[in-house]
């Protein structure tokens, strides 16, 4: 059942008048476009798996705005939330991802060879580099809606590749698992330079804790009030875990905001590096969950299905901690960064500021272009930037290294 009132059948005796929430002062993309009369259309429908449209909005009508960033104010409890409720999906979608409609297709490019340089940013300026992505599990309803068993099956399988419960499938029937109940596969198998351990959030001893702490790996139950009113903090810290390699440069969190969060990343300026094992692992892991009869969730339009509907498409942010001390003074910076589709944050993540002039820098754009074009971009971008600081040191103008829109 969801985290909270939302599923209460008797809201149906009341008016959806009595029940439209009150959006006056709120600014995310789910207040702009629910209206009462979508609301009055939509809100008796669930999905197969009983998540409704309340569900999907609870954490826009709690959080009415942000103070960085405008929200998207909804969720996705299944996959097939973004067909059941499109109507309401749809025009957020396009709002959030640069007018994407509902006839676009989405593109998939996992080959790094695609990838031109990324080898050469300079590390002086460039102190780290990541890929990140999400992927959702067919067969199982996402975070915000998952009973207790079937996260503590997502966990079971993504590490032991182990299934205790027939799972169902509702949307797709002929993907139902065939394979017997125990498969040895998943991410226990992985070997080579992906060989890793799984560390349990429940069982962690304090100094595992405390080396996961120092190697900036570790996740905690949410703080944030978008997670927390979409209901992803509940059972706290049942089956969720962090699994890495020994090398320490590829990394899967399981059952945060999405069943698996998969990272590549390292010190230094090597982007094409971090792209080859991001890239390398993440169809590894995808061939072991195809084998077990789970692919992850995916379609032509949408991509890679994900809980909130701002990662849809690749899912993917690369990106670099690097230093900016005197571009990020300049009165363009923010012109440059949008001409380059470029976003920045703050070390600490989308809440905070930069410190010591240093700033996480990453692709803007999830859907409609490949993962090999979301981080040639950052690629690209990273490396005029840092060209940029280096004429601002001595003093120079980089007027003419203006770039145009990408």
């Amino acid at each position: 059942m969801p985290f909270g009132n939302t599923h209460n059948k008797f809201k149906l005796n009341y008016k959806p008048e009595e029940e439209y929430p009150d959006l006056s002062k709120h600014n995310n993309h789910m207040a702009k476009v629910l209206t009462l009369d979508l609301y009055k259309k939509l809100r008796d429908k669930e999905t197969p798996s009983g998540f409704t449209l309340d569900d999907v909005i609870q954490t826009g009508v709690d959080n009415p705005g942000h103070p960085f960033i405008m929200t998207v104010g909804c969720v996705a409890g299944d996959e097939e939330s973004y067909e059941v409720f499109k109507e309401l999906f749809d025009p957020i979608i396009s709002d959030r991802h640069g007018g994407y409609k509902p006839t676009d297709k989405h593109k998939t490019d996992l080959n790094h060879e695609n990838l031109k340089g990324g080898d050469d940013l300079d590390p002086n300026y460039v102190l780290s580099s990541r890929v990140r992505t999400g992927r959702s599990i067919k067969g199982y309803t996402l975070p915000p809606h998952c009973s207790r068993g079937e996260r503590r099956a997502v966990e079971k399988l993504s590490v032991e590749g182990e299934r205790p419960h027939p799972v169902h499938c509702w949307s797709h029937p002929a993907l139902l698992p065939t394979t017997p109940s125990c498969v040895p596969i998943a991410l226990n198998s992985l070997t080579g330079e992906f060989k890793g351990k799984y560390y349990p959030l429940k069982s962690m001893t304090e100094k595992e804790q405390q080396q996961l702490i120092d190697d900036h790996f570790l996740f905690d139950k949410p703080v944030s009030p978008l997670l927390l009113a979409s209901g992803m903090a509940r059972d706290w810290p049942d089956a969720r875990g962090i699994w890495h390699n020994d090398n320490k440069s590829f990394l899967v969190w399981v059952n945060e905001e999405d069943h698996l969060r998969v990272i590549s990343m390292e010190k230094g300026g090597n982007m094409k590096e971090v792209f080859r094992r991001f890239c390398v692992g993440l169809q590894k892991i995808e061939e072991i969950f195809k084998k077990a009869g789970h692919p992850f969730m995916w379609n032509q339009h949408l991509g890679y299905v994900l809980t909130c509907p701002s990662n849809l498409g690749t899912g993917l942010r690369g990106g670099v901690h690097v230093k900016l001390a005197h571009l990020s003074k300049h009165p363009k910076f923010e012109e440059i960064l949008t001409r380059l589709r470029l976003q920045k944050r703050g070390t600490g993540g989308v809440d905070t500021a930069a410190v010591g002039s240093v700033f996480d820098v990453s692709n803007a754009d999830r859907l409609g272009s490949s993962e090999v074009e979301q981080v040639q971009l950052v690629v690209d971008g990273v490396k005029l930037m840092v060209e940029m600081e280096k004429k601002l040191e001595k003093g120079q103008s980089i007027d003419d290294m203006i770039p145009a829109q990408k």
